[in-house]
């Protein structure tokens, strides 16, 4: 059962998954276990299983789930989750859900911190009652009303400079239903005078990072949104400590499998050398660990790649004149020394060849908002990129340029400089220069799929595809839960980007969760497979009933118990269209006792006009003026006609479904799907 945003109407179905709110407090001591309180919105009455991502950190419900004393199920949507992280567990952010009868949550975020952790006392917003604090410390709070300024008081016994890490927007972005995000501030104040002795604000987007020398004395940390407004759902973490702090490495860009040695950025790190770091394996967006002295540093995000790696030259490259000669493929770890640095680098490339130039940077939390040029060996700018959009989204400030083609044979050169004219030891990139061929990456709509014991339910793929890659793609999926089986679709070549796979769960399969891996592969001429996981992605609802989205690390897939529908059934399984042909399908629905809501056909994964997931063959549309897609009441008989363009392309078995989508609230709905509906288009 895939979860959407719909335009529905204000009935609520039996039964919705939890949309996780807030945690309190935030944060889990690596080496120590916490039972925190989880808050939703729907019940989380039943649930069973915690899913934590990563390695090192467990989770486990502490709630009694016992029925009341009228035998009814309470309405929970406050429990008690226990998590335990392991002494070596990695710090930092991570995701979990719960999984329960009516299967998983949306995503919830747990920081893992060094520290003791202090929650804040009651009332702590006025000048007499400030949390006493002894640090270093993760300080957990929450934001919960207009003007709530909530204030912990510390003593410094000795001069040193203080490091305060806030982490409270970023602890948002995944949450569901969360419309309104806070804008933190930090400031300093001396408890004597009342004086302000530092402050921040924007540094990691909108949360806030300090780093103040601080004398002996006595002093409070303020935390309060920059506007004075608060939500019971604004938690905080904000680590505070004297340690160094590490905001980049250089360089930012390291080769798979190789020993290496990277210079930290940030505070209180005074003359560090170069620090090793263990080789490692596995590529993309990693996570550096680094040990100065005895001192664990904290995490940062670097970039491990297979391509050839290359470091800035120290000579000047600020001019196309000066740029540094590089070979394609590459990998380039480089530095906006200074403001109004401009970075150069040389290709020699033939006519006609193509490639692709991306730069990572804001992405690791580097301080560039990049912009690239490619010029022409005299200066003149050929293309250039600010903000590169993926999936139609603006993921990051990060530019990219793809599929560039050179229209002559000659030197060009790839440009890369500040939006700002901005530079210093913060702005490190790597820029990655490799030819630019045919290949595809996937996203998955949604990141949760409930599924109930004797019914389907469809997960959707989408392909981007890169460079002209135009082929099949074969879709596969791997962790599904015991009594869980998948019909796996594929996406069609040419322009077509979806496809889908349909879950089924055994009529006696039993509750349970698992995280599962969705890949894509398309066969070579070489015979040679080409393989790309998916990615899952968590659908939010935005105001006015808007539909976005956001990556998340995982998908899971959750057995839960009967619930609305018990079936949906259809006449034929196996549908044969001739180009400019229809045909009717009929729906039967099984409902379950007392179950007497709306239902709405569809075979389409759609919201207010935008489409998510279409794994119809192309040309194959539905006949919506001829078909009965309302159901109302306890209705359980309808019909889709789906009819095939003139134009229409030859295509065999496309795996497709039909859908019976229930109203959750105002603006989601409950996706269950028929058994697979193969569709196939005979040739003119």
């Amino acid at each position: 059962m895939a979860i959407l945003f719909a335009c529905s109407h204000s009935a609520h179905a039996q039964t919705s998954y939890p949309m996780l709110m807030a945690l309190k407090p935030g944060a889990v001591q690596a080496g120590q276990t916490a039972e925190l309180q989880l808050e939703s919105r729907y019940s989380m009455f039943g649930a069973y299983q915690v899913l934590v991502s990563g390695t090192g950190v467990t989770g486990e419900i502490a709630t009694p789930m016992e029925p009341g004393a009228d035998g009814k199920n309470p309405d929970l949507s406050k429990i008690s989750v226990r998590f335990t992280a392991a002494p070596e567990a990695e710090p930092g952010v991570r995701d979990f859900r719960i999984a329960g009868p009516t299967g998983p949550s949306t995503v919830g975020q747990l920081v893992v911190v060094s520290d003791p952790v202090v929650v804040e006392s009651e009332n702590n917003d006025t000048p007499d009652a400030r949390t006493p604090t002894a640090w270093p410390a993760a300080l957990c709070g929450t934001i919960e009303k207009a003007e709530d300024v909530d204030c912990f008081r510390f003593s410094i016994t000795e001069p040193t400079v203080m490091q305060f890490h806030c982490r409270a927007m970023r602890l948002e972005d995944r949450i569901h239903d969360l419309q309104a995000h806070v804008d933190p501030i930090l400031t300093i104040k001396n408890a004597q005078t009342g004086s302000t002795v530092a402050a921040a604000d924007n540094n990691y987007a909108a949360d806030p990072f300090l780093s103040a020398p601080l004398n002996t004395g006595e002093y409070w940390l303020e935390i309060r949104d920059v506007r004075y407004q608060g939500n019971e759902h604004w938690t905080y973490v904000v680590e505070m400590h004297n340690r160094p702090f590490v905001t980049q490495v250089f360089p930012p860009g390291i080769a798979a499998g190789q020993p290496v040695e990277l210079q930290p950025v940030g505070f209180n790190l005074s003359d560090a050398a170069p620090l090793p770091m263990p080789p490692v394996a596995e590529l993309g967006e990693q996570v550096a660990l680094l040990k100065l002295g005895e001192t664990v540093l904290n995490p940062v995000e670097l970039e491990v790649s297979d391509l050839p790696q290359v470091l800035e030259t120290p000579a000047p490259n600020n001019a196309p004149a000066e740029a540094q000669l590089v070979t394609s493929p590459c990998g380039i770890s480089g530095r906006l020394e200074a403001d109004s640095d401009i970075d150069c680098f040389a290709i020699d490339a033939k006519s006609g060849e193509r490639f692709n130039v991306d730069v990572m940077a804001r992405r690791h939390w580097s301080a560039v908002d990049s912009v690239i040029r490619i010029l022409n060996a005299d200066g003149g700018a050929l293309v250039e990129n600010d903000d590169f959009a993926r999936w139609g989204l603006r993921n990051s400030q990060d530019s990219a340029v793809e599929g560039w083609t050179v229209p002559a044979d000659g030197r060009y050169i790839v440009e890369m400089r500040d939006a700002h004219a901005r530079g210093g030891s913060p702005f490190v990139y790597y820029l990655k220069i490799t030819p630019a061929r045919p290949d595809f990456e996937l996203k998955i709509d949604t990141d949760k799929t409930w599924v109930t014991p004797g019914t389907c339910a469809a997960i959707f793929v989408r392909a981007r595809r890169i460079n002209g890659f135009e082929g099949p793609i074969d879709l596969h999926i791997d962790g599904l839960p015991a009594g869980c089986t998948a019909h796996c679709g594929r996406i069609l070549p040419g322009s077509a980007t979806d496809g889908c796979i349909i879950l089924e769960a055994a009529a006696d399969a039993a509750m349970g969760a698992t995280n599962v891996t969705i890949t894509g592969s398309v066969a070579g001429e070489d015979g040679q497979t080409t393989t790309h996981t998916a990615v899952p992605f968590q659908e939010t609802y935005m105001p006015g009933g808007g539909r976005n989205h956001v990556p998340v690390e995982t998908h899971t897939v959750g057995v839960g118990k009967l619930s609305d529908l018990k079936d949906v059934v259809l006449n034929t399984y196996d549908l044969r269209l001739k180009p400019g042909e229809s045909k009717r399908v009929d729906v039967t629905l099984t409902r379950t006792e007392g179950f007497a809501q709306n239902v709405t056909l569809d075979v389409l994964f759609q919201h207010l006009g935008s489409i998510y997931g279409n794994s119809l063959p192309p040309g194959v549309s539905i006949d919506a003026k001829n078909s009965t897609l309302l159901l109302s009441g306890a209705e359980s008989q309808g019909y889709l006609t789906l009819t095939a363009d003139p134009s229409a392309k030859p295509v065999e078995s496309q795996l497709c479904c039909v859908m019976a989508n229930v109203s959750i609230n105002f603006v989601m709905k409950a996706t269950y799907a028929s058994r697979p509906l193969r569709i196939s288009i005979d040739a003119p």
